[in-house]
């Protein structure tokens, strides 16, 4: 699977996890240099807390697009780490 995002892959991976209907891609297949730190957090009931990410393509912004759960519920640890994306970002094979 393939994380695109102004016609640039800011992740890809064999070996994603889907939760409902999104893919978590793992940590390591995400190219670092396109993920700024974001200072949101939101919480799901059965998840946990949510940590994002903006991600900056060729001096362009999609603030919040990402996020992931650093420490998961006991019902979420597979997806502990992983990295999800919306805001136009394309998830595709």
């Amino acid at each position: 699977m393939k994380a695109i995002w102004n016609g640039t892959i800011v992740a890809e991976s064999d070996d994603t996890r889907i939760v409902e209907n999104n893919h978590y891609f793992p940590k390591e297949s995400i190219n670092d240099e396109y993920f700024k730190s974001s200072d949101t957090h939101t919480r799901c009931p059965w998840k946990g807390k949510a940590h994002y990410y903006n991600l900056e393509v060729d001096g362009k912004m999609n603030k919040d697009a990402a996020w992931f759960y650093p420490d998961a519920s006991h019902a979420a640890k597979p997806i502990e780490g992983y990295v999800a994306f919306w805001k136009g970002v394309e998830v595709k094979e």
